[in-house]
C-alpha cells in the first residue's frame, strides 16, 4: 500500500504549465450500492435453457452455462474493492471543462506525469464497451519501467463523456464526436500541452474521437490507432499489397458486418430502449457486454476482467449515457468516421496504425493509408479488439516506436 501511495504521489504532480482546475479523485463506492448489486444478482433470473443458448460456438449468442457461471462468480467471489484499490493506486483526477457553449463537463482521467521538462504528452482513448480500465495494464508497465524523473511521457487516460466517472451531456444536448474531441483537446490544453502539442492514441470509439481531434485541432501533432473500420475505398495505392493475413481479416470484417453488428444498429436507432434494458438489471448488462469481450478477443479474457468492466458500468450508471457515439456512426446511411474525408489526417501530421488479426474489423494497411499520411504500420499475428488488455506489450511497443518517430517529425 505504501508503494502504491508513493507511486500515486510521484506520478501525480501536474506539469508546471497546467492552468486548469484539477481535483484529485478517489474511487470509493458506498457499501450500500455493492450490497444492492449482490441482491439484484441473487434475485435476477436467467432465461431458460434453449437450443440457441446451448450451442458451444456462441454463433447465436451467449451460452446458458457461461452466463450462469459468470453471474454466480460475480455474486459470490468477485471483489470490487480490490479493483478500487488498483484504480486508486494511479493518480486520478476530475477537471471541470467548459465547452464553447458555456456548459461544463466534469472529465475524469487517470494520469502519469513526468518530472522531465521534455516529456511527451500522450492522450489515450477507450471505446465501448471499454473504459479507462483498458489502459491500466500499460500504465502499470510504464510506471514499473521508469521513475518520474526519467519518465519520457505525460500520459492522460480520460473517461469519455458519459462513460464511468465523466459526466454525461445534459438532456438537451445531442453529444457527437466533434464535441468530445473539442472537450478533450481543451483538457490537454488546460494541462499545459497546447503549445508543444500532444499525440493521441485510440481504439474502437476512441480511434474515431482521436481522428477528429487530429483533423480539427492543431495542438494534436500526431495520431496512432489500432482500429480503422471503414468501407473499401474507391482508390487504393497499388504499391501497398494486401497480404494473405489482411485478406483473412477482411473476411472477419464481413462476418462482423453480417452477423455481429446488430447491437450497433440497436444502439444507433433505439438507444433509449436498450438504455433502459441495460440500466435496469445487472444480468442484462453482463450478457450484453460480455458477449463482446468474448467474441472480439483473440483468446477468451479472464472472467475478472469482464466483471470489472461490467461492474464499472453498473456502479457508475453509464450503460445508457455511453451509447451516444452510435447514432452518429452506425445509423443507416451515414458515412463512417474513418472514411469521412472531413476527418482525414492532415498530411503534415504523422499517422500510425497497428493491425491485430482478431480485431472485429481488421482493415488492410492500403485502406487505412487512404485516410492520412500513414508513416507507421505494424502487423501482428495475435490479438483482437481489446489490444490494450490482450497485448499490452505489443501495443505499448508500437505506440512508443511511433511516438519517437512522430515527435521528431511533428509539425510546429
Amino acid at each position: 500500500m505504501e508503494d502504491q501511495q508513493a507511486s500515486r504521489q510521484d506520478y501525480g504532480t501536474l506539469p508546471p504549465s497546467a492552468s486548469g482546475s484539477f481535483h484529485p479523485f478517489t474511487v470509493n463506492t458506498p457499501q450500500t450500492e455493492l450490497d444492492n448489486l449482490k441482491t439484484l444478482l441473487r434475485l435476477s433470473r436467467l432465461g431458460p435453457p434453449s437450443y440457441e443458448n446451448s450451442l458451444p460456438d456462441r454463433r447465436l449468442g451467449l451460452s446458458f452455462d457461461w452466463l450462469q457461471n459468470a453471474v454466480k462468480h460475480w455474486s459470490e467471489q468477485f471483489d470490487w474493492r480490490k479493483s478500487e484499490e488498483h484504480i486508486n493506486s494511479f493518480p486520478n483526477f476530475v477537471s471541470p471543462i467548459r465547452d464553447d457553449d458555456g456548459k461544463v463537463y466534469d472529465i475524469h482521467f487517470v494520469g502519469l506525469f513526468s518530472k522531465r521538462r521534455d516529456a511527451i504528452p500522450l492522450l489515450l482513448l477507450h471505446g465501448w464497451p471499454g473504459s479507462f480500465l483498458e489502459f491500466l495494464p500499460i500504465l502499470d508497465k510504464l510506471r514499473r519501467q521508469h521513475r518520474p524523473d526519467t519518465f519520457p511521457y505525460h500520459v492522460v487516460v480520460p473517461s469519455l463523456p458519459g462513460y464511468a466517472f465523466s459526466t454525461a451531456a445534459s438532456v438537451d444536448k445531442d453529444m457527437c464526436l466533434e464535441d468530445t474531441a473539442r472537450l478533450l483537446n481543451k483538457l490537454m490544453i488546460a494541462l499545459g500541452f497546447g503549445f508543444e502539442g500532444y499525440i493521441v492514441q485510440g481504439g474502437d470509439v476512441g480511434s474515431k474521437v482521436a481522428r477528429v481531434i487530429a483533423a480539427e485541432h492543431d495542438a494534436c501533432k500526431a495520431i496512432h490507432i489500432n482500429f480503422c473500420i471503414m468501407a473499401e475505398p474507391d482508390h487504393i495505392d497499388e504499391n501497398i499489397p494486401i497480404s494473405a493475413a489482411e485478406r483473412k481479416g477482411l473476411r472477419r470484417a464481413n462476418d462482423f458486418k453480417t452477423f455481429g453488428s446488430s447491437y450497433a444498429l440497436q444502439h444507433a436507432t433505439r438507444p433509449s430502449t436498450i438504455g433502459f434494458a441495460l440500466s435496469s438489471n445487472p444480468v442484462a448488462l453482463l450478457a450484453w457486454i460480455s458477449e463482446k469481450f468474448l467474441d472480439w478477443s483473440d483468446e477468451e479474457p479472464p472472467l475478472h476482467v469482464i466483471l470489472e468492466s461490467v461492474t464499472l458500468y453498473w456502479l457508475t450508471g453509464c450503460a445508457a449515457s455511453a451509447l451516444w457515439p452510435y447514432r452518429q456512426l452506425f445509423t443507416p446511411g451515414v458515412i463512417g468516421a474513418h472514411e469521412n474525408p472531413a476527418w482525414h489526417i492532415p498530411h503534415g501530421k504523422p499517422f500510425g496504425y497497428s493491425w491485430f488479426p482478431m480485431e472485429l474489423a481488421p482493415i488492410p494497411r492500403a485502406w487505412a493509408a487512404t485516410t492520412g499520411n500513414l508513416t507507421f504500420y505494424r502487423q501482428h499475428d495475435q490479438g483482437g479488439h481489446f489490444a490494450a488488455v490482450e497485448k499490452p506489450d505489443e501495443l505499448l511497443n508500437d505506440f512508443s516506436d511511433f511516438v519517437r518517430q512522430a515527435w521528431t517529425n511533428k509539425t510546429t
